[in-house]
């Protein structure tokens, strides 16, 4: 995906240098061709002889070489594709937004023509700090890409935003970045995922067990394959795993679903409906909490809730592929089709819920995708990630 394509990686003074190596490691797997430079204090936290080995190149930390020649920053600024800044240490992101050059890096950074691309690393409060904030916007501003920083474990022991997003993500980012010709490229695509919650008074709510693992995953491959994608993602859905770049919209009910869908949907080119959406709501919602009164039940009246598939799907266009899933628990084909044909979908992705396919929380899935010509493509349980690759693959023939 790589093949031929020229990549500086610059490394800063931060302990996620550690996973520098294996970054090289990939890019090169990729096809890339990798050289590093260092920043003085990157050598402290990361080997040079280690990155020399995994690169295949000769590492560059001082203008100064060790035969008394010149390391030509300008040079270095011109021969690459990209110039890579992972991990990017608060100091240096500073240093780069305000025009300070004290050493090799920062010189070649501004003499480089290429795009530049920085993956942030720091404890979370100095990445929240007012100042290094300040300084991302500004360098995004000049049209710097930014990967990550995620959220996990630090350093210091706390855990937070500020982690250097891992070395596969990265490379991921890219390939996107680097590789025109990617199925989607310039495409926009819309997933929803997770459950939504509708109140029954401030404090319960009608839910469902939906995790959004499935959406999340497809939303990352939509991703991957170049589409501009955004997530329309119900309560409780863990994001940590998403791409940096994709657009998070989070909602709680139905109705907050549906407006959100029909905000992007004229613009989009992709929508996949992944989200498990409640088909009922309470009539009427308690403003207090409904006091339980000894032994006494209590009755709710519900109601139907507006069916997003079929609202898209009346005002979907010709040039729009629209996606849709049914869970089913039997009859599963025939219940599909209905579906597809009443939402005027482009294919359907089936979900039998069984003992052998638990579908909710788990990290596997077996799906049967059937289009509009009621062709049926049934798929052995995979992972939901492979899963994910199955459905956007699909996605693909049509756009092609």
């Amino acid at each position: 995906m790589l093949q031929g394509k020229k990549i500086l990686l610059g490394v800063t003074g931060s302990i996620a240098a550690y996973k520098t190596p294996e970054l090289v490691r990939q890019l090169v797997k990729q096809g890339a061709d990798v050289k590093v430079v260092l920043t003085p204090a990157a050598s402290d936290f990361v080997s040079p002889l280690v990155l020399s080995t995994v690169s295949r190149n000769k590492i560059y930390s001082s203008f100064s070489a060790e035969d008394a020649s010149w390391n030509n920053h300008v040079e270095l600024g011109l021969w690459c594709d990209l110039f890579l800044i992972a991990p990017a240490s608060a100091n240096t992101l500073s240093k780069m937004a305000h025009g300070i050059c004290d050493n090799l890096l920062l010189a070649v950074y501004l003499s480089c023509r290429s795009k530049v691309m920085i993956a942030p690393a720091m404890d979370a409060d100095m990445f929240q700090h007012s100042t290094t904030q300040e300084n991302l916007k500004a360098l995004r501003a000049e049209g710097i890409l930014q990967t990550g920083p995620d959220k996990g474990e630090l350093a210091s022991g706390l855990s937070g935003e500020g982690r250097m997003s891992e070395p596969d993500k990265i490379v991921e980012e890219v390939i996107r970045f680097l590789n025109p010709v990617l199925p989607l490229k310039n495409r926009k695509a819309v997933v929803t995922a997770g459950p939504t919650t509708e109140a029954i008074d401030p404090v319960r709510f009608i839910g469902n067990h939906s995790s959004g693992k499935m959406g999340i995953a497809i939303a990352n491959h939509l991703f991957k394959q170049g589409a501009e994608v955004t997530l329309i993602t119900g309560p409780g859905v863990e994001t940590d795993e998403l791409f940096n770049a994709i657009k998070i919209v989070p909602v709680i009910s139905a109705d907050d679903m549906l407006q959100a869908c029909q905000n992007v949907f004229t613009t989009a080119d992709i929508m996949v409906l992944a989200a498990a959406v409640a088909d009922f709501k309470p009539a009427e919602q308690s403003q207090q909490k409904i006091k339980k009164q000894g032994d006494e039940s209590i009755s709710l009246t519900l109601e139907p809730t507006t069916d997003i598939a079929a609202t898209l799907g009346k005002q979907k266009n010709k040039h729009q592929i629209l996606v849709g899933f049914a869970l089913e628990t039997n009859n599963g084909e025939t219940n599909a089709i209905r579906k597809m044909k009443n939402k005027n979908l482009d294919f359907i992705v089936l979900n039998m819920l069984d003992e052998n396919n638990k579908v909710f929380g788990s990290q596997f899935n077996r799906i049967t995708i059937i289009d509009r010509n009621e062709q049926t493509t049934p798929f052995d349980k995979k992972t939901k990630e492979e899963v994910a690759s199955d459905i956007v693959n699909k996605i693909i023939t049509l756009v092609q």
